[in-house]
C-alpha cells in the first residue's frame, strides 16, 4: 500500500461510550478513525487486541463479523461466539445487513440522489502496492453504491449519505472518485492534495448506521454511530 506517513494513536480499549449496543449474539462499537481493525499479513497493533475486555461475563473474547478501513470510522459489529457470527455472516454474505455511511467529498454528484455500479478489481505493483480499481467491461466484481445528498457548502465540498449494496475493498471510495467527487482526505483515491505526504486532511468517511434483521420474530436491529469530531 501507500508508504506509511501519518502519527496514528495507540490503540486504547473502548471506552463505556463507544459500546453502541449489546446482547446475547452481538456488539456494535464506534470504530476510532486511524486504527486497523485486525492486525493483517504485517502484524502491528489492532482493534482486534483490546476485544479481550469485551467479553462480558463470556470464555472467549467477540471477533470480527466484517471490516471496517482503518480510516474509516463508526458502526463495526462483532459476534459473540461461533454461533453468533455464523448468523451474522449470513446476513453480510446474502446483503442483508443493511450500512448507511456519511462522507464528505470534494465537488457534487450531478443529481440529488443516484446509483454508482462500477464493478471493481485489485490491482498490485511492487512500486506502489495494490489499490482497487474499475474493472473493464465483463471483468472485475460487480459492486452497487446508492447515494443520496444530505447538503453543500459554499467551499465546494457535499455532504453525501451512501448505502452499499454490496461489500467490496474500498468500494464507496473507488465509487465517490471515478465518479467524479473524491472523499475529502483520501490518501488513496483523493485530489492530490488529498494524497500528499504533508497532508493533515483525515478520510471523511463514516460508517453512520447499520441495520440488523437478527432476529425472525423482531424488528430489525437499528445501530448509529456519532460522527467523529474531524467530521
Amino acid at each position: 500500500g501507500l508508504p506509511f506517513r501519518r502519527k496514528w494513536p495507540l490503540v486504547k480499549p473502548l471506552a463505556a461510550r463507544e459500546i453502541l449496543s449489546r446482547d446475547g449474539l452481538i456488539l456494535v462499537v464506534n470504530k476510532p478513525a486511524g486504527v486497523n481493525v485486525h492486525a493483517g499479513p504485517s502484524g502491528g497493533p489492532s482493534l482486534e487486541d483490546t476485544f479481550d475486555a469485551l467479553r462480558f461475563g463470556l470464555p472467549k473474547p467477540p471477533a470480527l463479523a466484517h471490516r471496517l478501513d482503518r480510516d474509516t470510522s463508526g458502526c463495526l459489529v462483532l459476534g459473540r461466539h461461533a454461533k453468533a457470527l455464523r448468523r451474522l455472516g449470513i446476513l453480510f454474505s446474502e446483503g442483508r445487513a443493511k450500512k448507511t455511511y456519511w462522507a464528505v467529498v470534494r465537488g457534487q454528484p450531478p443529481k440529488e440522489t443516484g446509483r454508482i455500479d462500477f464493478p471493481l478489481t485489485k490491482i498490485s505493483s511492487a512500486e506502489k502496492g495494490w489499490r482497487m480499481v474499475v474493472a473493464k467491461d465483463g471483468e472485475g466484481q460487480e459492486a452497487i453504491t446508492d447515494y443520496r445528498v444530505r447538503g453543500i457548502s459554499d467551499t465546494g465540498l457535499t455532504w453525501l449519505e451512501l448505502s452499499p449494496h454490496t461489500g467490496r475493498t474500498h468500494q464507496i471510495r473507488v465509487h465517490c472518485a471515478q465518479s467524479g467527487f473524491p472523499i475529502l482526505g483520501d490518501p488513496w483515491y483523493g485530489t492530490p492534495e488529498d494524497r500528499s505526504a504533508t497532508s493533515e486532511i483525515p478520510l471523511h468517511l463514516h460508517a453512520r448506521a447499520i441495520e440488523l434483521p437478527l432476529y425472525p420474530k423482531k424488528p430489525p436491529i437499528r445501530v448509529e454511530a456519532d460522527v467523529p469530531e474531524a467530521m
